[in-house]
């Protein structure tokens, strides 16, 4: 007759790891937020600290969710059981986020959500459920997660901060997206409590040695100590806990579990079976796939009393590596078997992802039925925004698929789904599952392109280019609109690569899109982009600039698709700074950046903020653009994207720390450089520039300047380098190079005949003239730049006409120009130029006054933006929408704001000035 277990010993030490989480739960009662993560070995203990702290939040509500291995292709499936008992404060979530919530979970239907959308629904659903008291969320086996939910629940983690919101996470070791939350590694038991725990399951004397060496071979696992020396005797245990070899305790544990599993009767190993496969835990759907296997009810008596089985509202088993061992210990034929039984109790209607998964299992080879029914599951992930769980059911329908150019169209569609949810490995290898069999001449066109992009997303900036052009011409004759999108794919890829491509470098690029067919119908963004950019390399600025201007203009004014606007609005942008129209610029910019907040589109979003940056930068707003390098940082972390920092890198430029700036540059320079990513390394060569001319060290600037004007001359980033060049060589009294540079700058500003390219041309003309033609000239730079509202450009014209002056000996009016610089640079934040301006201005007779520095009512970048927006009119929960935060958060950091600034009211912020509003 069996016999129960005995019950489990208490917690056994673990005050360091509960005095954590007990914190955390002070921390929720004290209304502030906070994300854990509990991680170690299997059989380590922290399901029991989850365990514990469930029970020590009593007064709290309580939400708990668990990873299931057999659910991972299913997205958002985490989630939902997370947020089912909280659905209830559905309605009082905003329309855009409760409509991407609803999609998400598939209780209504509608486009695809972004996942940030989601994320932010998900991060306001739990603020609400928080209003009356506090609320904790604990989810268990998070390496298990489906890759949705995980991507949902790490970017809410991140933004908990005045919302009575806890999150702990258990993990054996959690995934990229979990990288940076407040860590809790759990260790095995210390060597006392380590015994204590041993003699609770061993009732006779052991010997110390033998003690020792079971406690070695456990490293204090608890689960380890309760369960390995489970039914063993004296002399079992006297040689330790068995032939171990090399084996990891986890990997022994389980072998333990499958030897009790081994002494049960067949009928109970079948029950086990079935809720190992049915990983919902739900007894209603398991009991009827038992009854249809012959499995009688009393099946589960064996199992609960060994203590591998719980029953009640829920079947669990008593730990994740039970239903690992009873999976594995099973034959294929037996899985089978449980799978149909559960795809036959399922019902189709309610649930036909988790229908069609278990039919997919079941399956003893191809099946097109199965693999059809997959291909709709697809279909509907999908829509509910889950790209990753559209690749699994993908490349499952791709093996049960027999026929030979079906398999390679399904391996296909699974290796482009799989590219899209950031799963770079699958999807080469589904790719090359799918090119290994029959092709048209569109999929194998489709799958160069394909290739092409993992090369670029993958890192191997050199090779992308060459892929993407050879896609393209064999697109050309099969789908011309694909084609000139991925001309476009192709160019930016090269400018992208730099001196670091290989085939299909810039020029090669232009040519062939030069020669490829025109489109047949009213040309798109796409086309005039395509025309104007491959027209600039191969005829030149003249040539191109009134097709790049048009671009602009349409994608700046015009009516056109989301999905189209984004595919070329990045490059848009490019064009627009090409031909010196900060109008457009500013515009396309503008739009876009709303529309990726509005949608959730973070990783396009990630993409706009350094051009935003320079741009606040040349507008002398120097705390936007730390609030824009902050938002980078938070929103590069958050998407796990791994761009370069761009905002970060221009603020450095300008901001002029010596070494601070200088190593930052530096450190983008070299990791650009390592990644093949050329327009990094010009980019950094430019910025450099701006810094040592700021701060006086001329020769380094002239030779950081070259370098990045000999690059690519054809684009924005070498003639933004020009006038670097121009002020760095007269000051080393070199006027040739100067001379040189001033004939580009020349050519490539008389296109566009704009305030921004004659007023940086009048100012670096004026640096090579004399006399009256000279003055004439700054004052035309002062002029056009201030017309443009470019603060920083036209303090650098005052800084330098002041410089001419005093060289003049007219010491009167240098110090008018000095003194105007130097104030301009002080407000702004320039310190590097302000320094310089402070210099000129001794040299002219006059001290330059000392700012006192009182950093105590300096805004944070976050605070900045916030303060922003609430001056602009935005409601909390408006400012939370587009920041991606939550409205308690909003309130939270305003309530800071109006301390440090001394207003007691958002409507106090209008005489608050612009450069107070955050940190510079």
């Amino acid at each position: 007759m069996r016999t129960r277990p005995e019950p489990m010993p208490a917690l056994l030490d673990r005050q360091q790891e509960r005095a954590v989480l007990d914190g955390l739960l002070g921390d929720l009662r004290s209304g502030r937020g906070c994300a854990l993560m509990v991680r170690g070995e299997a059989g380590v203990g922290k399901s029991a600290l989850l365990n514990y702290v469930v029970g020590a939040a009593e007064d709290m509500r309580v939400a708990r969710a668990a990873g299931l291995e057999s659910e991972m292709e299913l997205a958002y499936a985490g989630l939902h059981l997370l947020c089912m008992p909280l659905l209830d404060r559905l309605d009082a979530l905003p329309g855009p986020q409760r409509d991407a919530l609803s999609v998400a979970f598939g209780l209504r239907e509608g486009a695809a959500p972004a996942r940030f959308m989601v994320g932010l629904a998900v991060l306001t659903l739990l603020a609400e459920a928080a209003e009356e008291r506090p609320l904790l969320c604990v989810i268990d086996d998070v390496q298990w997660l489906d890759r949705a939910s995980a991507q949902v629940l790490a970017f809410t983690a991140r933004r908990l901060l005045a919302e009575p919101v806890g999150l702990i996470f258990a993990a054996r070791e959690p995934d990229e997206e979990f990288r940076g939350l407040t860590d809790l590694e759990v260790r095995g038991l210390p060597e006392h409590d380590a015994r204590t725990l041993l003699r609770s399951v061993v009732r006779f004397r052991l010997d110390e040695p033998v003690q020792d060496r079971i406690l070695a071979e456990s490293n204090g696992n608890p689960l380890a100590l309760l369960e390995l020396p489970r039914g063993m005797g004296p002399a079992q245990l006297a040689g330790g806990l068995g032939q171990a070899g090399g084996q990891a305790v986890p990997t022994r544990i389980e072998r333990g579990f499958r030897r009790r599993l081994e002494a049960l009767p067949a009928d109970t190993r079948s029950l086990m079976l079935v809720a190992a496969v049915e990983a919902a835990g739900d007894p209603t759907l398991i009991w009827r796939a038992a009854r249809r296997l012959g499995i009688p009810a009393s099946a589960a008596e064996p199992a609960e009393e060994d203590g591998l089985l719980q029953s009640g509202t829920l079947l669990r088993f008593r730990h994740p590596l039970v239903r690992s061992a009873v999976y594995s210990a099973s034959s294929l034929p037996e899985r089978r078997a449980a799978h149909r039984a559960l795809a036959e109790v399922t019902d189709r209607d309610r649930d036909p992802d988790r229908w069609a998964w278990h039919l997919a299992a079941a399956a003893h080879g191809p099946d097109e039925e199965v693999a059809a029914e997959l291909e709709r599951s697809a279909g509907r992930a999908q829509a509910r925004g889950g790209v990753a769980a559209a690749a699994g059911f993908l490349q499952r329908a791709a093996e049960l698929t027999d026929e030979p150019a079906r398999r390679s169209e399904r391996a296909l569609e699974a290796a482009q789904a799989s590219f899209h949810a950031g799963a770079l490995g699958t999807a080469a290898e589904l790719l090359a599952m799918a090119v290994a069999g029959p092709l048209d001449e569109l999929q194998h066109a489709r799958a160069a392109l394909l290739r092409g992009r993992l090369a670029f997303a993958s890192g191997r900036g050199g090779d992308a280019p060459g892929l993407l052009l050879k896609a393209a011409r064999q697109l050309e004759g099969l789908n011309a609109g694909l084609a000139r999108q991925t001309y476009l794919d192709a160019w930016f890829a090269a400018v992208y690569a730099g001196r670091s491509a290989g085939a299909g470098d810039l020029h090669e690029v232009s040519r062939a899109a030069r020669s490829a067919p025109s489109p047949a119908d009213e040309p798109r963004p796409v086309d005039l982009l395509v025309d104007g950019l491959s027209l600039l390399v191969t005829e030149g600025r003249a040539e191109a600039a009134p097709l790049l201007r048009e671009a602009a203009r349409v994608v700046a004014e015009d009516d056109i698709p989301l999905a189209e606007r984004l595919q070329c609005s990045r490059v848009a942008a490019a064009a627009a700074a090409l031909v010196w129209d900060e109008g457009y610029w500013r515009a396309i910019l503008a739009r876009d950046v709303q529309s990726c907040r509005e949608t959730g589109m973070l990783t396009q979003l990630a993409l706009y903020m350094g051009p935003m940056a320079l741009m606040a930068i040349w507008r002398g707003d120097f705390a936007a653009a730390a609030s824009l390098a902050a938002e980078e940082k938070e929103l590069t972390t958050a998407t796990g994207a791994g761009f370069s920092r761009h905002a970060t890198l221009v603020l450095a430029g300008h901001r002029g720390d010596e070494a601070e700036d200088a190593a930052t540059i530096e450190a983008v320079a070299a990791a650009a450089e390592a990644a093949g990513q050329g327009s990094g390394v010009q980019m950094s060569q430019w910025l450099s520039a701006v810094l040592f001319n700021g701060l006086g060290r001329y020769e380094e600037a002239l030779a950081k300047a070259r370098q990045a004007a000999e690059q690519a001359p054809e684009l924005y980033v070498s003639m933004w380098a020009l006038p670097e060049l121009i002020e760095a060589a007269v000051r080393c009294g070199q006027p040739q190079p100067a001379m040189d540079a001033l004939g580009r700058l020349d050519e490539v500003t008389r296109v566009a005949r704009t305030d921004w390219a004659r007023g940086i041309y009048a100012r670096c003309r004026a640096l090579l003239s004399e006399g009256e033609d000279a003055e004439r000239r700054y004052r035309e730079a002062v002029e056009r730049l201030g017309r443009i509202g470019f603060r920083s450009e036209v303090a650098r014209a005052h800084l330098l006409y002041g410089e001419w002056l005093r060289r003049e000996g007219r010491r009167s009016d240098a110090r008018t120009q000095l003194r105007k610089a130097h104030d301009m640079f002080a407000d702004i934040g320039m310190r590097a130029f302000d320094r310089r301006a402070g210099r000129e201005l001794l040299a002219t007779g006059e001290t330059a006054r000392k700012r006192s520095v009182d950093t105590r009512g300096e805004l944070t970048p976050q605070e900045g933006q916030i303060a922003r927006l609430a001056r602009d009119g935005l409601s909390n929960p408006e400012i939370a929408a587009q920041l991606f935060i939550s409205p308690r958060t909003v309130e939270y950091h305003l309530g800071k704001v109006f301390a440090k600034l001394n207003v007691s009211s958002r409507n106090q912020l209008d005489r608050v000035p612009l450069s107070r509003l955050g940190a510079s």
